[in-house]
């Protein structure tokens, strides 16, 4: 890969991506995406994950065609309905009592531009505990739940919220590592010699 001269770009400026796209790829730029990431009513969630990480991608290629683009959108989704982002504080706790003790989806899109587009998703499946009243203030207190999918950071002091989880952890965290192996092997890019 370090030999590749194709330059690499995340379509992100989540700090949490960068980290797990370091995992696999050493020398990458990141240029954040400035689209409208409103999901589409007449869209399944994962549509709408696998929809939105290609609109990052192609915002981003479109100023880079000789790059390799990488996408990608999160989307916590309970009972079939996307739960988005906190707008406040308020928000956020509404988000916590609804996910508290129950399971939910977490869905990543992952889209790639490079002469062709390839992209597909990743479902990975997470059981909050029962929270109480004041587990959710203070956690919401912290600041962790602003700007994440779902009010809280399985990485981070969110950690405590989760009972279990199934699938892919990096998928959950925002990038799953393996499906993007498998991803940018269809791009015969060589990965041989990393992690």
């Amino acid at each position: 890969m370090k030999n590749s001269p194709t330059p690499v770009i995340l379509a992100s400026q989540s700090p949490r991506r960068v980290e797990l796209l370091k995992t696999i790829i050493k020398n990458f730029q990141v240029i954040p995406s400035n689209i409208d990431e409103t999901c589409k009513s007449n869209l399944s969630p994962e549509e709408n994950a696998v929809f939105l990480s290609r609109k990052k991608a192609a915002w981003v290629s479109k100023d880079h065609p000789h790059s390799l683009v990488i996408g990608a959108d999160t989307l916590v989704v309970l009972e079939n309905k996307i739960i988005g982002k906190p707008v406040d504080t308020e928000d956020a706790c509404q988000i916590l009592h609804r996910l508290s003790g129950r399971e939910h989806k977490v869905i990543t899109g992952v889209a790639i531009i490079h002469s062709k587009t390839i992209s597909s998703f990743s479902i990975s499946r997470v059981r909050i505990k029962h929270l109480t009243q004041s587990e959710i203030i203070s956690y919401v207190d912290s600041g962790e739940p602003m700007g994440k999918a779902g009010a809280y950071a399985i990485q981070g002091q969110g950690s405590f919220l989760v009972e279990s989880y199934e699938g892919s952890y990096s998928n959950i965290v925002g990038l799953p590592v393996d499906m993007l192996k498998i991803l940018l092997k269809k791009f015969n890019f060589s990965l041989n010699s990393l992690p």
